[in-house]
């Protein structure tokens, strides 16, 4: 009588077809998951309590699958080599070459001396050769098996070729055409008529036929046919198939769109004593087995591999977490994480970075799932960094959700993360510049309690922010909150800042009075650019007094005298008086020198205004009126306009 499973599972042909197409398409990993064609490393996991705790997580992009082939394992490792080596097209340069560009196969020196020498010295061939055998021989795919054959026979190896060729049949691989080609050609090109004979003779036996690929078709033919019965077990037991690891795999991948039969067929060769299953062949099933309408068994297979002492490889990891982000079942994707983080493989640091910012572009923000990955990942002794906060915190941004990055920031100071100097400069920046105020003082609040004061580069950031949002007045209460906490020393950059966004809004008398406020009360030095902005913009707005007013401060900080605006502005629309206010003001003598008042008469006569530049003369002192350079310019610009008046004007 059979087992009660195998009734149950008879009984629970499930789904329809169409469902059924669906779900095969799912079942394939991630396409970087096939770098190399290598078999992936594994995780080793701890005992964790009997309910389910795994639940998937994502696919790390580009970075995770280099972090996979780093950490592949020797047999992949020599797979890989095999496949470089023994492929009859390539030159050794060009074999060279992409060995270097593969520096993730770490190989001896010994090994590079075959790629090195690779069919240019005599026994290099059958030295690779016995070095594949003494590494892992037990584990060799059937690929790189009849790689080894075609490497073997197209250099006339003869006896390692029918010593692979035997070791192959054990492990139940068939010859496959490329290497027969190859050897056949070489045979008889060196006249082995009886070597020709035997390799005739094998194919007609069927080698090929009876490869893994062929043999997994036929199995899976058979078991497709029908529903399941005593009927199926006997056509498989009269096949005489010899199962291994490779052939189980690739059985299990062709039932996946029938994952009952599949389940069915790994109860059936185990219990039959055809097959001792392995991590390979779990693995296999639970990536067929992961989808919607099967997750009871996915997890029921996970639990009993673990409890056999099998580990989960990475494909398999990567691939069931790539799914369960892409379905938005987050909640089991941190299961899935936190379940791997037990493994003595850890899964890519940058899983958890991923995970933190789909969390926060949910549909909803999901703070207490948030705290849980970071609550594994610390406690599997990773830390995060600035840089990779910053990603979750411009995730929040794509979906419009800055506003709440102090929820973040509160989850992450839990855990014992403050962000830098340099990142508090961007939240804050970011804050104030969408105008979140009520945000921008609750993390000024959190940082204030999380015992990190906020920098110099935070107020000034807010500052920026608020100058761009046109929030001024805020602005200037950050400002000054600036200069109580960082001192006076540290105000010329934000002050400047801030006179450009008054100034901008034709404001230039609001940024007047906050300068002569702080460079009086608080001792600011202001830059030499921002006395000569807020001249400029004080004149264009026709506030000349204010104007004036600057050269006071500026001679106190030891600026030059910024003239140039004047001397437009007196001599195009000022008054005389005006222009003599300007001058007294500019100089720490008791008068300008000669050349600035040439320079004033010279701009008076280029703007037309010959009276205004005669009634100035009559207000500068006595040696002014009587210096030559002033009594040739007038005399020349009379000449002139003399000259212009007794021109007779054409009839």
């Amino acid at each position: 009588m059979r087992n009660q499973w195998r009734l149950l599972l008879q009984r629970c042909k499930s789904i329809s077809m169409a469902q059924s197409k669906v779900q095969s398409s799912l079942t394939h990993p991630i396409s970087h998951n096939r770098t190399l064609n290598l078999h992936t490393p594994q995780f080793h996991f701890k005992n964790p309590n009997s309910h389910r705790l795994f639940s998937s997580s994502s696919s790390s992009s580009s970075s995770s699958s280099v972090e996979q082939i780093k950490q592949l394992d020797q047999s992949a490792i020599t797979s890989a080599l095999i496949e470089l080596y023994s492929d009859p097209i390539k030159t050794n340069e060009d074999v060279l070459i992409e060995l270097k560009s593969k520096n993730e196969l770490i190989v001896s020196e010994n090994v590079n001396e075959f790629f090195k020498n690779r069919g240019s010295e005599p026994g290099s061939d059958k030295r690779f050769y016995d070095w594949v055998m003494s590494n892992e021989s037990d584990k060799l795919s059937s690929n790189s098996c009849n790689r080894l054959l075609g490497m073997l026979g197209g250099n006339g190896l003869v006896k390692e070729f029918w010593e692979l060729v035997d070791f192959m049949k054990k492990k139940g691989y068939g010859v496959k055409k490329g290497a027969s080609v190859r050897a056949m050609a070489k045979f008889e090109a060196d006249g082995l008529e009886g070597d020709v004979k035997k390799l005739k003779d094998l194919f007609a036996l069927g080698s090929v036929d009876n490869s893994v690929e062929k043999v997994s078709y036929k199995v899976c033919k058979v078991i497709k046919q029908v529903p399941w019965s005593d009927d199926v077990e006997t056509k498989l037991k009269d096949m005489g198939v010899v199962f291994t690891g490779d052939l189980v795999k690739l059985i299990i991948e062709g039932l996946g769109t029938e994952p009952n039969k599949a389940v069915i067929f790994f109860r059936w060769i185990e219990e039959s004593s055809l097959y001792k299953h392995d991590e390979t062949s779990y693995n296999a099933l639970a990536r067929e087995l992961f989808r919607e309408d099967y997750m009871d068994k996915f997890w029921r297979l996970i639990d009993e591999m673990k409890t056999a002492g099998f580990d989960l490889e990475k494909s398999t990891y990567v691939g069931v977490l790539s799914k369960l982000v892409r379905k938005k079942m987050l909640k089991e994707a941190v299961d899935l994480y936190e379940f791997a983080l037990g493994g003595n493989v850890k899964p890519s640091l940058q899983d958890c970075p991923f995970l933190l910012r789909k969390i926060v572009t949910g549909d909803e923000l999901d703070m207490e799932l948030f705290s849980k990955v970071l609550r594994v990942y610390k406690e599997s002794g990773n830390s995060l960094t600035n840089k990779e906060l910053d990603t979750v915190l411009k995730s929040l941004t794509s979906v419009g959700r800055y506003g709440e990055c102090n929820k973040i920031l509160i989850a992450m100071e839990e855990f014992g993360f403050v962000p830098d100097e340099k990142l508090q400069g961007k939240i804050g920046f970011q804050l104030s510049k969408d105008s979140k105020m009520e945000e921008a003082g609750e993390f000024i609040e959190f940082l204030e309690a999380s015992g990190t004061a906020p920098s110099y580069k935070t107020w000034v950031s807010l500052v920026e922010g608020y100058c761009a949002s046109n929030h001024l007045d805020k602005a200037c209460d950050c400002y000054k909150k600036l200069l109580e906490i960082e001192g006076a020393f540290n105000g010329g950059f934000a002050l400047e800042t801030l006179t450009n966004a008054y100034c901008s809004k034709g404001k230039a008398d609001e940024a007047y009075k906050l300068l002569l406020e702080v460079v009086t009360e608080k001792g600011v030095k202001p830059w030499h650019t921002t006395y000569k902005l807020l001249i400029t913009k004080l004149l264009d707005q026709g506030l000349f007094k204010e104007a004036v007013n600057l050269f006071g401060p500026m001679k106190g900080n030891g600026y030059p005298p910024y003239i140039d605006p004047f001397v437009k502005f007196v001599t195009k629309k000022g008054s005389t008086d005006d222009t003599v206010m300007f001058l007294k003001a500019m100089t720490v003598k008791n008068v300008p020198s000669t050349a600035v008042y040439t320079r004033v008469f010279k701009a008076y006569f280029k703007a037309g205004r010959h009276n205004e530049a005669q009634d100035f003369l009559s207000k500068c002192p006595r040696f002014i009126r009587n210096h030559v350079d002033v009594l040739n310019l007038f005399s020349s610009m009379k000449r002139v306009k003399d000259t212009a008046g007794s021109t007779p004007v054409a009839a």
